[in-house]
């Protein structure tokens, strides 16, 4: 369903983790970066190299995000009361295709975007096809009806190698999701360690 397959196992070799905790991910093998002198990059980086990394990382989790919609994400974390971090966290969970993809309906979050663009998702009765919109709290995020046996949704829904966090509801008999709360940053599984704290050092530089 996606056509950024290769695209996503290239972010995961230039940043030589496993974003996702996919089984399939070279990093799994290869642990350095690509290119004949991949096995060489492996010096030191400065606070700003560790900053860029943190917001790579995270941009690339969520889909690899552009630069203008992730700074805007940025922009307002920055702007709400609280922790800028955990504000942004909680901005990009809020986004319709990260849950569709926490929600285990489709294998990965470049399928979630592309499920959600292409017309798939319903939230609150109603077809919406941004994967940026926000989600609220209690929103019901439902599969639409002609889709919920498309072998992508039947096949996500049985693998085993995540779980659906408790801050979404799904009932995958239904193919619904209840966004129940706003998740904190420890809430979230991520597969390797994020550091949101370094990407608001890095934009507030």
């Amino acid at each position: 369903m996606s056509k950024r397959e290769s695209a996503k196992y290239k972010i995961d070799r230039r940043l030589g983790e496993n974003i996702w905790g996919r089984p399939k991910s070279p990093v799994n093998k290869r642990e350095y970066g690509p290119g004949q002198h991949g096995q060489r990059r492996k010096g030191k980086l400065s606070d700003f190299g560790l900053q860029l990394r943190a917001k790579q990382k995270l941009k690339g989790h969520y889909g690899d995000v552009s630069e203008k919609q992730f700074r805007k994400v940025y922009e307002e974390a920055n702007r709400r009361k609280g922790d800028t971090s955990e504000n942004l966290i909680a901005l990009l969970e809020s986004r319709l295709d990260a849950i569709v993809y926490r929600a285990k309906f489709v294998p990965t979050i470049f399928a979630a975007r592309q499920f959600v663009n292409h017309g798939h998702v319903n939230v609150n009765g109603k077809r919406t096809n941004i994967g940026s919109y926000r989600c609220k709290p209690g929103d019901v995020i439902e599969v639409r009806e002609k889709s919920k046996q498309l072998v992508i949704v039947l096949e996500s829904v049985a693998l085993a190698e995540r779980d659906v966090p408790d801050y979404i509801e799904a009932d995958h008999n239904k193919m619904t999701a209840t966004f129940a709360r706003v998740p904190g940053l420890s809430d979230v599984p991520f597969a390797v360690q994020m550091e949101p704290n370094l990407v608001v050092e890095f934009y507030s530089r």
